[in-house]
């Protein structure tokens, strides 16, 4: 039975649950049927939002590539629940590290992308993607926590134009093999490219961009949020517990065990600065005073953000994705609010 209240929200031709299931762990921290045992429990809740990508599971292993997009496939098929969900998954861009998903040459052009969908369309066992996503760019840009824009370009590193990657997207949604399509880990040039790109051909715009965004990152809020407002292309927030650091687990030095951060640490040091650490210790200080969870009090103020369309929860267990999918039942309060502010304003995206 599904929940109640299952807090849709539009987003292009969709109506999704302002909370969508994250998946990088499956394969890797979650065998198949944990996972199996996740989504049973979150579409029962309401959620009708599932994010995979080709990539995953993470930290990306040439062994365990594809097996996200497998479980899925293999759950979706199992229990008939193909037309319950709204399903985006994401092709890879390029990357020297990851050779053996297209040589490491992953550009967004015709070869790549038509290789890319057929394979999720067989793994995930459906004839279309709800909503297609370009993982990130395919040009030399800061993303993935890079503050600074690197002037100088790698030779033959320039990326494939938008109207190119844009001209095939438009072919697959004629098609029927996609629904809709979206960015990934851009940046406010990259968007307006592709928008401008849209507007100058008749193509589809896209509808979304995943990006990171949470207590310890809302550079969103500094110049992509105006596009959310202004152009309609929706906000999927990723990492909004910041790989788990918001719940307050790692504090002092904590190692849970079977917790990401302390399997796989020396490839996720984007949010184990000192100063992301310091706020952290503030945010979670906050929160227990207030006798909130700190994790539903990071989760619900990520959704309560007007440019937010679904806030992609991750978890290892059921009992953390209870406690995530509980947070859209919290309310902060004014003073809370401002509290919050104050520990951005002192430490402000300590973890971008």
């Amino acid at each position: 039975m599904t929940a109640p209240n299952a807090s849709l929200r539009a987003l292009g031709p969709f109506q999704v649950s302002s909370l969508c299931l994250g998946s990088m762990t499956w394969g890797e921290q979650n065998d198949r049927e944990q996972a199996f045992l996740q989504l049973d429990y979150a579409l029962d809740q309401g959620i009708n939002f599932i994010d995979v990508a080709e990539l995953y599971p993470t930290p990306p292993r040439e062994e365990t590539y594809n097996r996200t997009e497998e479980i899925l496939g293999e759950y979706l098929e199992s229990r008939g629940a193909r037309e319950r969900i709204v399903l985006a998954t994401k092709i890879a861009g390029p990357s020297e590290k990851l050779t053996w998903i297209r040589g490491g040459k992953s550009f967004f052009n015709r070869p790549n992308l038509e290789q890319a969908l057929e394979g999720s369309l067989r793994r995930l066992r459906t004839d279309r993607i709800d909503l297609y996503q370009l993982h990130w760019p395919d040009r030399i840009a800061n993303f993935f926590g890079k503050r600074e824009y690197p002037y100088v370009e790698k030779e033959g590193w320039s990326g494939t134009p938008a109207a190119e990657t844009l001209e095939i997207l438009g072919e697959m949604i004629e098609k029927g093999k996609i629904r809709a399509y979206g960015l990934s880990n851009e940046t406010p040039w990259g968007l307006s490219s592709f928008l401008r790109a849209a507007d100058a051909l008749g193509l589809p715009r896209p509808v979304s961009i995943q990006n990171p965004y949470s207590l310890l990152n809302r550079q969103y809020e500094i110049g992509l949020s105006e596009f959310a407002h202004r152009e309609g292309v929706g906000l999927l927030a990723y990492s909004p517990l910041a790989f788990g650091l918001l719940s307050g687990k790692y504090l002092e030095e904590e190692k849970p065990a079977g917790a990401r951060l302390t399997l796989f640490g020396k490839h996720f040091k984007r949010y184990s600065g000192a100063r992301a650490l310091e706020a952290t210790r503030r945010y979670v200080a906050l929160a227990k005073e207030r006798g909130i969870s700190p994790a539903r009090m990071a989760l619900a103020f990520t959704l309560r953000k007007p440019f937010l369309k679904s806030a992609i929860i991750g978890a290892t267990n059921l009992e953390q994705l209870q406690e995530n999918i509980s947070a859209r039942d919290l309310t902060l309060d004014r003073a809370l609010l401002k509290e919050l502010d104050k520990i951005h304003s002192d430490l402000p995206d300590p973890a971008p």
